[in-house]
């Protein structure tokens, strides 16, 4: 199949551009920056039109993975990128034939804050969720949905809390708290959360392409289906890495008023940091959330209609990362 895959910087996507290219498809990265693949790259920001409608032409299929995931930043920049870019691949998709599209959303997009037990894919509400990512991702899977009609088969995936080894998002950030000293517990620490290990992921994505006709229209979570609490997810990350074990816990309400202080102060500061320096806070209301909160789903309908399930279990996920971990150090120390 010809795959155009947007997004191909971030693990996930550079996971799933490589996992296509194995099995024989013929890939397109889009991305503003060089992925160093090998693979056929269209360098350009995703809200460029002219240039997106060019890198579609000729493709079966698009992956959509781009867009601005740090947890902060100004309303226009999400809506910029997430929204435009998503009406600007879906424009393109249109007139250029493609027959399948699948949108890489985020559990986030149905999730009020409120601990969310056993749920499957609720509908994505721009208007209950919480922060400027949330929301564009929310109206971004509505308008992605919305285009399935006619010869366009598109379905959305909510993988959440992706990780492994190489990730920057998750796992770097809290090996690198807990070596400053900074990684606490928030609350009990017994919220019990579920993760998904990116080897599963990126065939959740493959299984989705495959699958997008007979699945088109819905929105599927995916996760490894193994919820666990919270403080036993951070421990095993920074055992992992032979990082410092979280041990303090903050009351949920004391962080919910830091989180809040932390993001105005971040706001007002924007323009006076260092080039290069953090693009998120240390905390947020909605870091607090997500670590004080149940957030675990029900993965039978998207096992069902996928026809997938994860091959690597949490613990095999942790054991591999600490095994990229052991050599790492052993190649700085060389």
């Amino acid at each position: 199949m010809r795959v155009l895959v947007t997004g191909a910087t971030g693990m996930l996507g550079r996971g799933v551009a490589r996992a296509l290219a194995d099995r024989g498809d013929q890939v397109t990265v889009l991305q503003r920056h060089p992925a160093g693949l090998g693979l056929r790259e269209v360098l350009t920001d995703i809200s460029d039109a002219d240039a997106v409608l060019d890198a579609v032409d000729g493709h079966e299929a698009v992956i959509h993975l781009a867009a601005k995931v740090n947890v902060v930043g100004s309303e226009r920049e999400y809506q910029r990128v997430n929204v435009q870019g998503t009406r600007t691949v879906i424009d393109a998709c249109v007139a250029a034939g493609v027959r399948r599209l699948v949108y890489v959303s985020s559990p986030s997009v149905a999730h009020s804050g409120t601990s969310l037990i056993g749920r499957g894919a609720d509908p994505a509400d721009p208007l209950a969720v919480r922060g400027s990512y949330a929301r564009s991702k929310a109206a971004a899977e509505q308008i992605a949905l919305a285009a399935d009609h006619g010869q366009l088969a598109v379905v959305a995936i909510r993988p959440h809390l992706v990780w492994g080894p190489g990730d920057t998002q998750l796992v770097a950030r809290v090996v690198d708290r807990s070596r400053r000293g900074r990684l606490v517990l928030i609350g009990s620490g017994a919220a019990l959360i579920d993760t998904t290990y990116v080897v599963n992921a990126i065939d959740a994505l493959l299984a989705a392409l495959d699958h997008c006709v007979t699945a088109r229209g819905q929105a599927l979570v995916v996760t490894n289906g193994e919820p666990r609490p919270v403080a036993e997810l951070l421990s095993a990350l920074c055992r992992a890495a032979e990082a410092p074990e979280p041990s303090r816990h903050v009351p949920v309400r004391l962080a919910r008023a830091g989180g809040t202080l932390v993001e105005a102060v971040w706001k007002l500061t924007d323009g006076l940091r260092a080039e290069g320096a953090a693009d998120d806070p240390p905390l947020t209301r909605f870091l607090v959330e997500q670590l004080s909160t149940a957030h675990w789903f029900d993965q039978r309908r998207t096992r069902q209609v996928l026809q997938w399930e994860p091959r690597v279990s949490l613990d095999q996920g942790f054991a591999e990362l600490q095994r990229w971990y052991s050599s790492l150090a052993a190649s700085t120390a060389r």
